[in-house]
């Protein structure tokens, strides 16, 4: 029995010694952001060169006439509108046409996925190259001066520059979506706020996304990668082109009430995550720190940060187990190691409500997240007997 005890005693440790790093990245983070100067707004200088904007999409008929006039709205002489129509059974490619977009119609059943629409568009865009490209997918809208925004940050930096993209809940949707909306304001702005603040770069976002066309003509974008705007990041970062965040310039969508369409949505954004974490967090960071490349050490470390409600639910679990063990034996070590990570992310997450999430959530109802951290069990434990591994298109709301 006491060797019994002594082998679980040392998984404890190494379990709540692993749990310690994606939670202190993730309260850094918040903490970084709470001291970040709110933003005014852009500030424009000269005028900008001519860009292209890059629409790749798929059965976006319903919608994208919407994306395309915010877009539009945006232009100037000399820029240009690629709409890819990637695998449609739509009218998506009509729609583009009339609104007057360039319309690349792309179909090949096998190489699926919003990796090989980018691909096909760079290789449109390669016949008559432009000096910069804009990412922005079909469901999207541009605040404010966005292009402008992005393409003096991309022509200053000579790096990848990203929007602060937004996923909002819509008017009539319930407190599930809007606990969604919330946790992504604090991946998408209050985290990439942090890193900013000590100048380190963000991930790409997979909206909103400027490249100096010398980075992006030699990209390796043809893939079927669940998430390959977070991949695309780390390949700059590698390459010590790691992307600039620029919250001035905003860009949002809105979750799907599709319930079908919703979770589909988590699937693959989560599944995706989580994959390439596994796979690739160890390797990429030592690679980061055998090269000294901050850039790459400071994604990766941040990368490994699991979705909010995974690590609530993992923080929460090992905390309580920590506890009833203390209770039964009266021991406290090795025990209390895991009480405190539970208590800072609580910290943490009640402070990036404070700075950014008033506005999305009361403060009873932010007290039912542990409640939607539950629910979502299923989606984890299909990531283990399950995983999504093949892009599939969120189902869209009825016009």
């Amino acid at each position: 029995m006491s060797a019994l005890l002594t082998v679980a005693q040392v998984l404890f440790v190494l379990a709540a010694l692993l749990l310690a790093l994606p939670v202190a990245v993730f309260v850094l983070e918040v903490v970084l952001s709470l001291t970040a100067r709110r933003s005014t707004g852009a500030t424009l200088g000269a005028a900008r060169a001519p860009l292209a904007v890059l629409v790749p999409a798929h059965n976006e008929g319903a919608g994208i006439l919407a994306t395309l006039a915010s877009v539009r709205s945006q232009l100037i002489a000399g820029d240009r509108l690629l709409v890819v129509a990637d695998n449609c059974s739509d009218d998506t490619a009509e729609q583009a046409r009339g609104a007057g977009a360039e319309v690349l119609v792309r179909t090949d059943l096998v190489q699926r996925g919003k990796g090989f629409a980018l691909d096909a568009g760079v290789r449109e865009l390669a016949k008559n190259p432009p000096t910069m490209v804009v990412v922005v997918d079909a469901d999207c809208m541009l605040g404010p001066q966005a292009l402008d925004t992005l393409a003096q940050r991309c022509a200053a930096s000579g790096r990848p520059v990203q929007a602060l993209y937004l996923m909002r809940a819509p008017g009539n949707a319930g407190l599930k979506t809007r606990i969604a909306e919330f946790a992504w304001a604090v991946k998408n702005r209050a985290r990439a706020l942090g890193l900013a603040r000590i100048g380190q770069p963000c991930q790409l976002m997979g909206s909103g996304m400027a490249f100096p066309w010398t980075l992006i003509e030699g990209a390796a974008l043809a893939s079927a990668d669940l998430v390959e705007d977070l991949r695309l990041g780390l390949d700059f970062a590698r390459a010590r082109q790691a992307p600039v965040f620029c919250p001035e310039a905003l860009v949002t969508s809105e979750f799907p009430i599709n319930a079908t369409g919703l979770q589909s949505q988590r699937t693959r954004w989560e599944h995706g995550h989580l994959a390439i974490m596994l796979r690739d967090g160890p390797r990429l960071l030592l690679e980061g720190l055998r090269a000294r490349n901050a850039g790459l050490v400071a994604l990766t470390l941040d990368m490994c940060v699991p979705p909010l409600a995974l690590l609530v639910l993992v923080s929460l679990a090992l905390g309580a187990l920590g506890a009833l063990i203390w209770a039964i034996t009266g021991a406290a070590l090795p025990w209390a190691l895991a009480l405190p990570a539970p208590l800072l992310l609580g910290l943490a997450v009640l402070a990036a409500w404070v700075r950014f999430g008033r506005t999305i959530l009361s403060g009873r109802e932010l007290a039912y997240a542990p409640v939607y951290a539950l629910v979502k069990i299923p989606l984890y434990l299909k990531f283990v007997v399950q995983r999504q591994v093949a892009w599939v298109r969120s189902e869209r709301d009825p016009s």
